[in-house]
Protein backbone atom coordinates (compact mmCIF):
# COMPACT_ATOMS: atom_id res chain seq x y z
CA UNK A 1 0.00 0.00 0.00
CA UNK A 2 1.03 3.50 -0.71
CA UNK A 3 0.25 6.56 1.23
CA UNK A 4 -1.57 8.94 0.30
CA UNK A 5 1.30 11.74 -1.10
CA UNK A 6 3.32 8.89 -2.92
CA UNK A 7 -0.16 7.68 -4.78
CA UNK A 8 -1.05 11.13 -5.85
CA UNK A 9 2.62 11.55 -7.41
CA UNK A 10 2.36 7.97 -9.39
CA UNK A 11 -0.90 8.71 -10.23
CA UNK A 12 0.26 12.40 -11.69
CA UNK A 13 3.64 10.54 -13.58
CA UNK A 14 1.29 7.69 -15.22
CA UNK A 15 -1.35 10.31 -16.52
CA UNK A 16 1.38 12.55 -17.57
CA UNK A 17 3.34 10.00 -19.52
CA UNK A 18 0.09 8.79 -21.11
CA UNK A 19 -0.61 11.67 -22.23
CA UNK A 20 3.46 13.02 -23.32
CA UNK A 21 5.09 9.34 -23.84
CA UNK A 22 8.02 11.68 -22.40
CA UNK A 23 9.78 10.89 -18.93
CA UNK A 24 8.29 12.66 -16.04
CA UNK A 25 10.12 15.02 -13.61
CA UNK A 26 9.58 16.51 -10.38
CA UNK A 27 8.38 19.44 -11.69
CA UNK A 28 5.52 18.94 -13.21
CA UNK A 29 4.68 16.54 -10.42
CA UNK A 30 4.42 19.38 -7.73
CA UNK A 31 2.90 21.72 -10.23
CA UNK A 32 -0.15 19.29 -11.48
CA UNK A 33 -0.61 16.65 -8.32
CA UNK A 34 -1.10 19.79 -5.85
CA UNK A 35 0.46 18.55 -2.87
CA UNK A 36 1.90 22.02 -1.55
CA UNK A 37 5.79 20.47 -0.97
CA UNK A 38 8.68 20.71 -2.36
CA UNK A 39 10.25 19.76 -5.84
CA UNK A 40 13.22 18.21 -3.68
CA UNK A 41 10.37 16.16 -1.31
CA UNK A 42 8.71 15.18 -4.64
CA UNK A 43 12.25 13.97 -5.92
CA UNK A 44 12.82 11.88 -2.63
CA UNK A 45 9.34 10.26 -3.13
CA UNK A 46 9.63 9.10 -6.65
CA UNK A 47 13.56 7.22 -5.71
CA UNK A 48 11.34 5.64 -3.22
CA UNK A 49 8.68 4.65 -5.61
CA UNK A 50 11.27 3.62 -8.02
CA UNK A 51 13.00 1.24 -5.62
CA UNK A 52 9.62 -0.38 -4.92
CA UNK A 53 8.89 -0.80 -8.46
CA UNK A 54 6.45 1.19 -9.52
CA UNK A 55 8.62 3.86 -11.43
CA UNK A 56 11.92 3.28 -13.67
CA UNK A 57 14.61 6.16 -14.56
CA UNK A 58 15.28 5.68 -18.21
CA UNK A 59 18.52 7.54 -18.16
CA UNK A 60 20.10 9.54 -15.59
CA UNK A 61 19.20 13.50 -16.04
CA UNK A 62 15.44 12.45 -17.21
CA UNK A 63 12.50 11.94 -15.32
CA UNK A 64 10.51 8.64 -14.52
CA UNK A 65 8.16 6.45 -16.15
CA UNK A 66 5.58 4.19 -15.02
CA UNK A 67 6.48 0.11 -14.86
CA UNK A 68 3.88 -2.36 -15.80
CA UNK A 69 3.42 -2.15 -11.14
CA UNK A 70 2.70 1.37 -11.66
CA UNK A 71 0.19 1.08 -14.62
CA UNK A 72 -1.54 -1.56 -12.39
CA UNK A 73 -1.71 0.76 -9.45
CA UNK A 74 -2.91 3.41 -11.22
CA UNK A 75 -5.92 1.19 -13.03
CA UNK A 76 -6.59 -0.46 -9.63
CA UNK A 77 -7.77 3.10 -8.64
CA UNK A 78 -9.75 3.16 -11.24
CA UNK A 79 -12.98 2.12 -8.81
CA UNK A 80 -15.42 2.47 -12.41
CA UNK A 81 -14.90 3.04 -15.97
CA UNK A 82 -15.13 6.84 -16.99
CA UNK A 83 -17.58 8.50 -19.29
CA UNK A 84 -17.00 9.18 -22.98
CA UNK A 85 -16.81 12.93 -24.46
CA UNK A 86 -20.01 13.89 -25.90
CA UNK A 87 -19.06 13.46 -29.18
CA UNK A 88 -17.78 10.05 -29.13
CA UNK A 89 -20.96 8.91 -26.93
CA UNK A 90 -22.59 10.16 -29.95
CA UNK A 91 -20.92 8.61 -32.44
CA UNK A 92 -22.11 5.42 -30.56
CA UNK A 93 -25.73 6.31 -30.11
CA UNK A 94 -25.65 6.96 -34.17
CA UNK A 95 -23.53 3.58 -34.92
CA UNK A 96 -26.10 1.38 -33.04
CA UNK A 97 -29.30 3.61 -34.43
CA UNK A 98 -28.18 2.62 -37.90
CA UNK A 99 -26.61 -1.18 -37.04
CA UNK A 100 -28.74 -3.23 -39.39
CA UNK A 101 -28.33 -6.50 -41.13
CA UNK A 102 -26.33 -9.74 -40.61
CA UNK A 103 -24.56 -10.63 -37.15
CA UNK A 104 -20.87 -10.56 -39.26
CA UNK A 105 -21.29 -8.06 -40.41
CA UNK A 106 -22.43 -5.66 -37.33
CA UNK A 107 -19.32 -7.28 -35.64
CA UNK A 108 -16.90 -6.31 -37.90
CA UNK A 109 -18.18 -2.69 -38.12
CA UNK A 110 -18.62 -2.75 -33.90
CA UNK A 111 -14.46 -3.70 -33.87
CA UNK A 112 -14.15 -0.17 -36.47
CA UNK A 113 -16.01 1.31 -34.03
CA UNK A 114 -14.58 0.52 -30.84
CA UNK A 115 -10.93 1.21 -32.55
CA UNK A 116 -11.72 4.60 -33.83
CA UNK A 117 -12.59 5.56 -30.21
CA UNK A 118 -10.05 4.36 -28.59
CA UNK A 119 -7.07 4.48 -31.62
CA UNK A 120 -6.47 0.97 -30.41
CA UNK A 121 -6.53 -2.29 -32.41
CA UNK A 122 -9.95 -3.91 -31.43
CA UNK A 123 -11.31 -7.20 -31.73
CA UNK A 124 -14.85 -9.06 -31.09
CA UNK A 125 -14.96 -12.74 -30.74
CA UNK A 126 -18.90 -13.46 -32.19
CA UNK A 127 -21.15 -15.92 -29.94
CA UNK A 128 -20.12 -19.79 -30.07
CA UNK A 129 -22.30 -21.38 -32.34
CA UNK A 130 -23.09 -24.70 -30.02
CA UNK A 131 -24.28 -22.25 -26.84
CA UNK A 132 -27.39 -20.55 -29.31
CA UNK A 133 -30.73 -21.60 -28.84
CA UNK A 134 -32.86 -21.75 -32.55
CA UNK A 135 -35.49 -19.05 -32.86
CA UNK A 136 -36.95 -20.48 -36.02
CA UNK A 137 -36.04 -22.44 -39.14
CA UNK A 138 -37.55 -22.00 -42.49
CA UNK A 139 -37.10 -24.67 -45.74
CA UNK A 140 -36.95 -21.87 -48.98
CA UNK A 141 -37.04 -23.61 -52.39
CA UNK A 142 -34.38 -22.17 -54.82
CA UNK A 143 -35.11 -24.46 -57.71
CA UNK A 144 -36.65 -27.66 -58.50
CA UNK A 145 -33.97 -29.85 -56.15
CA UNK A 146 -32.36 -26.81 -54.37
CA UNK A 147 -33.71 -25.63 -50.89
CA UNK A 148 -31.96 -23.11 -48.62
CA UNK A 149 -32.81 -24.10 -45.00
CA UNK A 150 -32.52 -20.81 -42.92
CA UNK A 151 -32.07 -20.90 -38.95
CA UNK A 152 -32.54 -18.11 -36.83
CA UNK A 153 -30.59 -18.18 -33.28
CA UNK A 154 -31.05 -16.57 -30.25
CA UNK A 155 -27.39 -14.80 -30.61
CA UNK A 156 -28.65 -12.91 -33.69
CA UNK A 157 -27.01 -15.36 -35.58
CA UNK A 158 -28.68 -16.49 -39.03
CA UNK A 159 -27.44 -19.73 -40.40
CA UNK A 160 -27.97 -20.52 -43.82
CA UNK A 161 -26.87 -24.15 -45.79
CA UNK A 162 -28.06 -25.08 -49.30
CA UNK A 163 -29.23 -28.56 -49.18
CA UNK A 164 -29.17 -30.42 -52.96
CA UNK A 165 -31.84 -33.08 -53.41
CA UNK A 166 -32.21 -36.49 -56.12
CA UNK A 167 -35.85 -35.68 -56.90
CA UNK A 168 -38.05 -33.04 -57.11
CA UNK A 169 -39.11 -30.92 -53.91
CA UNK A 170 -42.15 -28.97 -54.18
CA UNK A 171 -43.36 -26.00 -51.62
CA UNK A 172 -45.88 -28.13 -49.70
CA UNK A 173 -43.27 -30.43 -48.80
CA UNK A 174 -40.96 -28.19 -48.02
CA UNK A 175 -43.60 -26.81 -45.62
CA UNK A 176 -44.19 -29.88 -43.85
CA UNK A 177 -40.68 -30.29 -43.26
CA UNK A 178 -40.38 -26.55 -42.22
CA UNK A 179 -43.33 -27.06 -39.61
CA UNK A 180 -41.73 -30.64 -38.28
CA UNK A 181 -37.92 -28.45 -37.86
CA UNK A 182 -40.16 -25.78 -35.59
CA UNK A 183 -41.96 -28.24 -33.54
CA UNK A 184 -38.78 -30.27 -32.67
CA UNK A 185 -36.21 -27.65 -32.55
CA UNK A 186 -37.07 -24.19 -31.24
CA UNK A 187 -35.78 -23.52 -27.99
CA UNK A 188 -32.90 -26.20 -28.30
CA UNK A 189 -29.08 -25.52 -28.40
CA UNK A 190 -27.77 -25.27 -31.74
CA UNK A 191 -24.72 -27.42 -30.49
CA UNK A 192 -27.06 -30.47 -29.21
CA UNK A 193 -29.41 -31.11 -32.11
CA UNK A 194 -30.87 -34.80 -31.53
CA UNK A 195 -33.38 -36.75 -33.37
CA UNK A 196 -36.77 -35.34 -34.59
CA UNK A 197 -39.87 -37.01 -34.59
CA UNK A 198 -40.97 -38.28 -37.74
CA UNK A 199 -44.14 -36.88 -39.69
CA UNK A 200 -45.39 -40.66 -41.31
CA UNK A 201 -44.28 -38.81 -44.46
CA UNK A 202 -40.94 -40.74 -45.53
CA UNK A 203 -40.31 -37.93 -48.01
CA UNK A 204 -41.02 -35.36 -45.49
CA UNK A 205 -38.94 -36.92 -42.75
CA UNK A 206 -35.99 -37.37 -45.41
CA UNK A 207 -36.10 -33.72 -45.83
CA UNK A 208 -36.00 -32.84 -42.04
CA UNK A 209 -33.07 -34.99 -41.64
CA UNK A 210 -30.79 -33.21 -44.37
CA UNK A 211 -32.09 -30.22 -42.94
CA UNK A 212 -31.04 -31.06 -39.27
CA UNK A 213 -27.76 -32.38 -40.63
CA UNK A 214 -26.61 -29.56 -42.43
CA UNK A 215 -27.35 -27.39 -39.70
CA UNK A 216 -25.60 -29.24 -36.76
CA UNK A 217 -21.98 -28.03 -35.22
CA UNK A 218 -18.89 -29.12 -36.05
CA UNK A 219 -16.12 -29.28 -33.99
CA UNK A 220 -13.89 -27.38 -36.35
CA UNK A 221 -15.55 -24.43 -36.72
CA UNK A 222 -13.35 -21.69 -35.99
CA UNK A 223 -15.29 -18.30 -33.35
CA UNK A 224 -16.38 -15.35 -35.64
CA UNK A 225 -13.27 -12.96 -34.51
CA UNK A 226 -13.21 -9.47 -36.23
CA UNK A 227 -10.24 -7.13 -36.04
CA UNK A 228 -10.36 -3.56 -36.14
CA UNK A 229 -7.92 -0.82 -36.28
CA UNK A 230 -4.65 -3.01 -37.03
CA UNK A 231 -2.80 -0.13 -38.41
CA UNK A 232 -2.94 1.86 -35.75
CA UNK A 233 -0.60 -0.78 -33.86
CA UNK A 234 2.20 0.63 -36.29
CA UNK A 235 1.47 4.06 -34.63
CA UNK A 236 1.15 3.02 -31.15
CA UNK A 237 5.03 1.29 -30.44
CA UNK A 238 8.55 2.49 -31.52
CA UNK A 239 9.97 -0.25 -32.43
CA UNK A 240 9.29 -1.94 -35.61
CA UNK A 241 10.18 -5.82 -34.21
CA UNK A 242 7.13 -4.77 -31.33
CA UNK A 243 4.76 -3.65 -34.08
CA UNK A 244 5.37 -7.11 -36.57
CA UNK A 245 5.15 -9.02 -33.78
CA UNK A 246 1.63 -7.89 -32.89
CA UNK A 247 0.48 -7.60 -36.17
CA UNK A 248 1.61 -10.99 -36.63
CA UNK A 249 -0.73 -12.29 -33.34
CA UNK A 250 -3.54 -10.32 -34.16
CA UNK A 251 -3.90 -12.65 -37.41
CA UNK A 252 -3.38 -15.49 -34.97
CA UNK A 253 -7.18 -15.61 -34.29
CA UNK A 254 -7.08 -18.55 -31.93
CA UNK A 255 -4.43 -16.86 -29.76
CA UNK A 256 -6.66 -13.48 -29.49
CA UNK A 257 -9.65 -15.91 -28.71
CA UNK A 258 -7.78 -17.83 -26.13
CA UNK A 259 -6.34 -14.43 -24.48
CA UNK A 260 -9.92 -13.12 -24.03
CA UNK A 261 -11.77 -16.45 -22.83
CA UNK A 262 -9.07 -16.20 -20.26
CA UNK A 263 -10.18 -12.94 -19.17
CA UNK A 264 -14.01 -13.04 -19.89
CA UNK A 265 -14.51 -14.41 -15.65
CA UNK A 266 -13.70 -11.54 -14.34
CA UNK A 267 -15.89 -9.04 -15.96
CA UNK A 268 -14.58 -5.44 -17.57
CA UNK A 269 -10.86 -6.41 -16.71
CA UNK A 270 -7.39 -5.44 -17.74
CA UNK A 271 -4.41 -6.87 -18.32
CA UNK A 272 -1.21 -5.25 -18.34
CA UNK A 273 2.45 -6.31 -20.11
CA UNK A 274 2.96 -10.21 -19.11
CA UNK A 275 -0.28 -10.51 -16.87
CA UNK A 276 -2.23 -11.69 -19.50
CA UNK A 277 0.12 -14.65 -19.45
CA UNK A 278 1.47 -14.53 -23.34
CA UNK A 279 4.90 -12.98 -23.54
CA UNK A 280 5.20 -11.91 -26.97
CA UNK A 281 2.71 -9.42 -25.77
CA UNK A 282 4.47 -8.16 -22.58
CA UNK A 283 4.77 -4.29 -24.35
CA UNK A 284 0.79 -4.74 -24.98
CA UNK A 285 -2.25 -3.84 -22.53
CA UNK A 286 -5.77 -5.56 -23.25
CA UNK A 287 -8.93 -4.64 -21.82
CA UNK A 288 -11.48 -6.91 -22.42
CA UNK A 289 -15.35 -7.18 -21.60
CA UNK A 290 -18.27 -9.55 -22.35
CA UNK A 291 -21.33 -8.91 -24.18
CA UNK A 292 -25.09 -10.15 -23.11
CA UNK A 293 -27.84 -11.51 -25.05
CA UNK A 294 -30.62 -11.88 -23.33
CA UNK A 295 -29.16 -11.95 -19.98
CA UNK A 296 -26.75 -15.00 -21.40
CA UNK A 297 -22.75 -14.16 -21.94
CA UNK A 298 -22.77 -14.49 -26.05
CA UNK A 299 -19.27 -13.20 -26.96
CA UNK A 300 -16.43 -10.68 -26.20
CA UNK A 301 -14.63 -7.16 -26.85
CA UNK A 302 -11.37 -5.48 -26.07
CA UNK A 303 -8.80 -3.24 -27.12
CA UNK A 304 -5.08 -4.02 -27.20
CA UNK A 305 -2.65 -1.45 -27.00
CA UNK A 306 0.47 -0.54 -25.91
CA UNK A 307 0.89 -0.55 -21.98
CA UNK A 308 0.55 3.47 -22.34
CA UNK A 309 -2.68 3.49 -22.85
CA UNK A 310 -5.15 5.71 -21.97
CA UNK A 311 -6.83 3.42 -19.43
CA UNK A 312 -9.90 5.71 -18.09
CA UNK A 313 -11.05 6.13 -21.69
CA UNK A 314 -10.38 2.93 -23.05
CA UNK A 315 -12.10 1.12 -19.96
CA UNK A 316 -15.00 3.74 -21.04
CA UNK A 317 -15.11 2.80 -24.85
CA UNK A 318 -15.02 -1.22 -24.05
CA UNK A 319 -17.71 -0.82 -21.53
CA UNK A 320 -20.29 1.55 -23.15
CA UNK A 321 -19.67 -0.34 -26.52
CA UNK A 322 -20.35 -3.98 -24.61
CA UNK A 323 -23.06 -2.95 -22.72
CA UNK A 324 -24.46 -1.20 -26.61
CA UNK A 325 -23.86 -4.11 -28.46
CA UNK A 326 -25.53 -6.65 -26.38
CA UNK A 327 -28.96 -4.88 -26.12
CA UNK A 328 -29.19 -3.86 -29.76
CA UNK A 329 -28.64 -7.96 -30.07
CA UNK A 330 -31.39 -8.79 -27.71
CA UNK A 331 -33.49 -6.35 -29.24
CA UNK A 332 -32.84 -8.45 -32.79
Amino acid sequence: MLDERKAAILRAVVSEYIDTAQPVGSGHVVHEAGLGVSPATVRNEMAVLEREGYLVQPHTSAGRIPTDKGYRFFVDQITAPGTLDPGKRQQVRDFFRAAHGELERMLADTSRLLSNLTNYAAVVVGPPHEAATIRSVQLVGLGPRIALVVAVLSNGVVEKRTLEFKEETGDERLGAATAALNRNLVGRPLGTLGTVLETGDAATDELVRAAMNALRVHDDEPDHVFVGGSSRMARAFDAVDTVREVLGILEEQYVVVSLLRDMLDRGLSVAIGVEHGYQPLSECALIVAPYEVEGERAGSIGVLGPTRMNYPEAMAAVAVVSQRLGKHLSEG
